[in-house]
């Protein structure tokens, strides 16, 4: 089968912007606990694939005649919240519980809106009082959802921070939180909802993230009013996408989320699924491709095994993801782009020259990608990261530790900002950090062997979700970075590469 390498892309890395999508999804019984609705609430890392499951379901949703309604990143807008709203030392209120009873009103009154929308028309009964309801209340108010959410926070805040009498206020606060409003109409949304079941995708939340007070209480809120819809309505379900990252750094959602970790799903790829994506992506491209093994297929446009130290190509590539789709399209990309540049030409199967010309690039992009994906939590990261430029790549655990003591007593400096969250660290702590940013992989022992890949004696927090670091001996820094940082692999006493492992 011949490939022209003029024609040879693998999609694009991004879900929203990418039309092959649809025929290039691999299934997962992730995406089936969504589809089944056992699965509401999804956490994954930045590019693991979470709006493309909220894509696939939207699509299969609609082709089964259900209403869906997509809230679009767009509709979320951090910095206006903040900006808008007093903060809680002002009134000394509580958000999580206000957001979280404004996004069941804006969830109602959407759903209320696409309902008379789509053209139904209950002339008589009960049903007729939603639109008389909107027609009072909502009449022309076409606006972005983000202004009716925070149209009720401020008839909230207005209660709270004003000057009435102590009992009025807490009569007509217990009615906004309530929703007093729309108790008589929230039965007959799951009834008008019947024949039609609504899919709300709450997506991208991360979208303009900035930590401050109200985008907590604002992703917090959502939590609580999601589950709580979910819980009391038949005809009507609403999913929620969140960086993994944010979910474990918002107490109060982590809290609330202990409750119902039956309906959490995290998103988790692994070397076989990645291999199938990547599989369909050729065939999607070149349809000569289809029925052929997915291993095969690769194997036309990437020499099977190596000339660097004989690694097979596959296990190379993804050794340098953090197993999320978006990395190995990109890394793929990235080679084929850049032997489309090489003047002399490049032939197919790759091999690891062309793979290496790439690398550097790569290697960057992703570094950065992370410390951004991290800012919020542990800002300046790229500083520490950078501490270790030009040295080894592995570690035994005493010279690992002897750097970060270096970082955390300001021998190595850092950014002042990296210094305020890690300058406090014990080295164990930080070592634990810098692995679970994937940084850092650690040397399987004992019973975690089973869980390595053959050839492989490391592992890092996207493979294993929890690992005890403190009793094992050895680490290296994820091959992902090394060729920006420009590590090199130390060597014994008898001047013998130590660790073999690329």
């Amino acid at each position: 089968m011949s490939v022209d390498l003029k024609d040879l892309t693998f999609g694009v890395p991004a879900a929203e912007r990418d039309d092959d999508l649809f025929a290039c999804f691999v299934s997962s019984d992730t995406y089936n606990s969504l589809e089944t609705g056992k699965k509401t609430i999804i956490l994954g890392n930045r590019g693991a694939g979470k709006s493309a499951l909220f894509r696939q379901l939207g699509e299969r949703s609609k082709s089964k005649g259900r209403l869906v309604i997509p809230l679009a990143p767009e509709d979320y807008a951090y910095e206006l919240l903040s900006e808008a709203m007093k903060k809680e030392a002002q009134g000394s209120w509580a958000k999580h519980g206000a957001y979280g009873a404004a996004w069941k009103y804006l969830i109602f009154v959407t759903i209320m809106k696409e309902i008379t929308r789509k053209g139904r028309r209950f002339k008589t009964g009960a049903e007729a009082r939603i639109y008389s309801y909107l027609r009072d209340h909502h009449h022309g108010t076409d606006i972005n959802p983000i202004g009716i959410m925070m149209s009720y926070l401020k008839r909230m805040e207005v209660l709270k921070i004003g000057s009435y009498e102590a009992g009025l206020k807490a009569r007509e606060l217990k009615k906004l939180y309530s929703l007093e409003e729309l108790a008589e109409f929230i039965p007959l949304i799951d009834s008008a909802c019947g024949a039609h079941k609504v899919i709300m995708l709450v997506d991208e939340l991360d979208k303009g993230w900035d930590a401050s007070e109200d985008a907590v209480a604002f992703v917090a809120g959502l939590f609580q009013a999601a589950v709580s819809i979910n819980a009391k309505m038949k005809n009507v379900r609403v999913y929620v996408s969140l960086r993994k990252e944010l979910y474990d750094n918002i107490p109060a959602l982590y809290e609330d989320a202990q409750k119902v970790r039956d309906i959490i799903e995290t998103v988790d790829w692994d070397e076989p699924t990645l291999l199938e994506l990547i599989g369909r992506r050729i065939s999607r491209r070149f349809p000569e491709f289809e029925g052929v093994a997915f291993a095969d297929r690769w194997n036309a446009l990437f020499s099977e095994v190596l000339d660097y130290r004989r690694n097979k190509s596959f296990n190379y590539i993804v050794d340098r993801t953090l197993y999320r789709p978006r990395e190995i399209i990109q890394f793929c990309n990235d080679i084929a782009e850049r032997a489309r540049q090489r003047k002399s030409g490049a032939q197919l199967p790759f091999d690891y020259p062309q793979i290496a010309e790439a690398e550097y690039g790569y290697s960057e992009a992703r570094l950065k990608d992370v410390c951004s994906e991290y800012r919020f939590q542990y800002p300046g990261l790229q500083s520490v990261l950078e501490t270790f430029r030009g040295t080894s790549f592995n570690y035994d655990r005493d010279p690992l530790t002897e750097h970060l003591i270096s970082i955390i007593v300001g021998d190595i400096p850092v950014a002042a900002e990296a210094y305020k969250w890690c300058g406090d660290m014990e080295p164990d702590s930080l070592i634990q950090t810098l692995w679970t940013v994937g940084f850092l992989r650690a040397q399987a022992v004992g019973g975690i062997k089973a869980r390595r890949r053959s050839g492989s004696s490391y592992l890092g927090s996207h493979q294993i979700s929890s690992l005890n670091l403190r009793n094992l001996p050895r680490f290296h820094v994820h091959p992902m970075f090394r060729s920006y940082l420009g590590l090199k692999e130390s060597k014994d006493g008898h001047g013998q590469i130590r660790d073999s492992e690329a």
